[in-house]
Formats: structure tokens, C-alpha cells, sequence
């Protein structure tokens, strides 16, 4: 989901000036105290006066966020699919790498993409699953197989000894790509996007 804010959050009788973060996987907040509602905790959301009302197994927090509360509360009832976070539209060319996940796969399918499980020319999307520290090698050669404005997604396992977000992005980088999104890809799995920067897209 990834929305930002800065705003006066309550809760019970704690009141604070801080800043609520809307996630995939959870809402909080940080200020003068602390607040973490995960997302399958939420029982109901609703924006009243420019403020967002968040009903949650431990009870209710009310977020000051102006004008933008119905934004929030929109995106708290319906958060995006899976493959609306991924950018997979229909048509789109999609090389499947590694990726050992057959729901993803009919997904794709369902949506309309044109899947191949080997790097294809042309794609639109790469997705390239990340199961030893030499599987980041391969973000160099995989640029050309893009399309000048296409994506790869990299999927690494939640809490993997040798592949951290942190080396991920390193290994982007190092590959001459621009790291511009992280979005959870499952409960076992987390992606990162990168792209071909603008100044070489014409090359």
C-alpha cells in the first residue's frame, strides 16, 4: 500500500503527534507512543471529519489525516491484488525465473500475460527468485532481455541468512539497475523492483 503521513493519532486515552505508515501487512504509528495493527487485525475502517477511524482487535485509533482519510480508509477495506502491487497488466510478457510458486503462475494466466518459465526477449516483467547469494549475479544479464521500460522483480524468503534486503539492493546497483519498490509478495516472500535507469533506456 505504501501511504505516509504525518498527523495527530489517539487511542484510548494516549495522544500523539506523530507519523502512521499504511503498509501491505500492517498499519502504524510512531510518536510519543507506539502503535501496530496488523492488518488481519482490522475489523472496519471509516473516515469521519477529515479523520481516519480504525476498528482493531485491541479496540479503536482515530487518525487526524485532513482531506486524505477516505484515501486510507479506501485502501484499508480494499487493499490492491497481488498482481496490481506486481504492475502485471494484461498482454504483458512476463519471464518466470525460478519462481516455484503454481497459484502465481495461474494468476498470471488468469490475468492474460504471455508466461514463459526461461528469459524471454522482450519482457515486460522478469520475476527471478533468489534462493543462493550467485542468483544475484544474474541481474546483469537479465537487463537484456527487458524491455527499455520493463521490470525485475527479485522474490528473496523472508528472513534468509545470506539474502538481505540490504545485499539485494547492493547486487541492483551494482548491476547499473535502480531499486524503486519493495512489496510483499507472500506470507514466506518479499519482492524489490528494479529498473533499467532512464539515462541508458535509449542505448
Amino acid at each position: 500500500m505504501g501511504l505516509e503521513a504525518r498527523c495527530t493519532a489517539r487511542t484510548g486515552e494516549e495522544v500523539s503527534e506523530g507519523r502512521a505508515h499504511l503498509e501491505t501487512d500492517e498499519l502504524s504509528f510512531r510518536g510519543a507512543f507506539r502503535l501496530r495493527i496488523p492488518r488481519r487485525e482490522i475489523r472496519g475502517a471509516e473516515a469521519r471529519d477529515g479523520a481516519l477511524h480504525v476498528t482493531y482487535a485491541g479496540g479503536t485509533a482515530v487518525f487526524e489525516l485532513g482531506a486524505a482519510a477516505a484515501a486510507w480508509a479506501e485502501k484499508i477495506r480494499n487493499p490492491p491484488a497481488l498482481l496490481d502491487k506486481l504492475g502485471v497488466r494484461p498482454g504483458a510478457r512476463v519471464s518466470l525465473l525460478g519462481v516455484a510458486d503454481p497459484s502465481f503462475a495461474a494468476q498470471l494466466g488468469a490475468r492474460g500475460a504471455e508466461l514463459t518459465l526461461e528469459a524471454a526477449a522482450g519482457s515486460d516483467l522478469i520475476f527471478l527468485a533468489l534462493e543462493t547469494p550467485a542468483d544475484l549475479d544474474r541481474l546483469g544479464p537479465l537487463q537484456a532481455f527487458l524491455k527499455p521500460d520493463g521490470a525485475i522483480w527479485t522474490l528473496r524468503r523472508k528472513g534468509h541468512p545470506q539474502i538481505t534486503e540490504a545485499g539485494v539492493l547492493a547486487a541492483g546497483k551494482a548491476a547499473g539497475l535502480v531499486d524503486v519498490k519493495v512489496a510483499r509478495f507472500s506470507d514466506t516472500h518479499t519482492a524489490e523492483k528494479f529498473v533499467i535507469p532512464k539515462s541508458r533506456r535509449g542505448a
